[in-house]
């Protein structure tokens, strides 16, 4: 199984558990992942630049109609919902899902209906069960389904119910998380672009 993108879903402790994620990856990691956290809809840009400081790979927020290109992290904006389509991302303004927008759900659910089981979903802390529909999803077609484990998270709630949601899921450290990320065969996606 080769695999076309990586969705990751996180609440309350995400910046934390986003920094030990991206410090883990190596340089040479290929995987587009798109990254949802919750946020405050007045928020601002300042999260891609934070994470930025983690990685060298490439840290951008998400505009409408972004192209996925392999080894490039896209942060989900402020007060809209990512929607994965076949070669990019849209950006909608629904209304919130659970309260949240962006929503997890969302993400997951469109990134499994474009990639079916090309698609990895991870769902770490947070204090909500945003992301536990989603990444069912992605289990029911036969994609990925990661957790982070409850006992390690700063809030457990979310990655439990995730775990409720797809008890086959697999339930790992972040640090066991980047690794096998880090792991998987790739299908083939469009370079990093200089310069990104």
């Amino acid at each position: 199984m080769a695999y076309d993108i990586g969705v990751i879903g996180t609440s309350w402790g995400g910046l934390a558990a986003l920094h030990q994620f991206l410090a883990e990856l190596p340089r040479s990691f290929r995987l587009p992942i798109v990254i949802v956290q919750h946020r405050h809809k007045e928020s601002g840009q300042l999260l891609p630049g934070l994470l930025q400081e983690d990685t060298g790979l490439c840290v951008c927020e998400v505009d409408d109609k972004t192209p996925i290109v392999g080894g490039n992290v896209y942060i989900a904006p402020a007060n809209y919902h990512v929607l994965v389509e076949r070669g990019h991302l849209a950006l909608s303004t629904d209304e919130p899902v659970a309260f949240s927008r962006p929503s997890i759900d969302v993400t997951f659910v469109s990134a499994a209906d474009a990639y079916r089981k090309g698609v990895v979903g991870v769902v770490l802390t947070g204090a909500n069960a945003d992301g536990s529909r989603g990444l069912k999803r992605i289990a029911d077609h036969g994609g990925l389904a990661i957790v982070q484990r409850p006992d390690t998270a700063e809030s457990p709630t979310m990655p439990a119910a995730a775990l409720q949601a797809v008890p086959g899921a697999q339930a790992l450290t972040i640090r066991e998380i980047a690794a096998t990320l880090s792991s998987l065969p790739l299908a083939p996606v469009r370079q990093q672009r200089t310069g990104t």
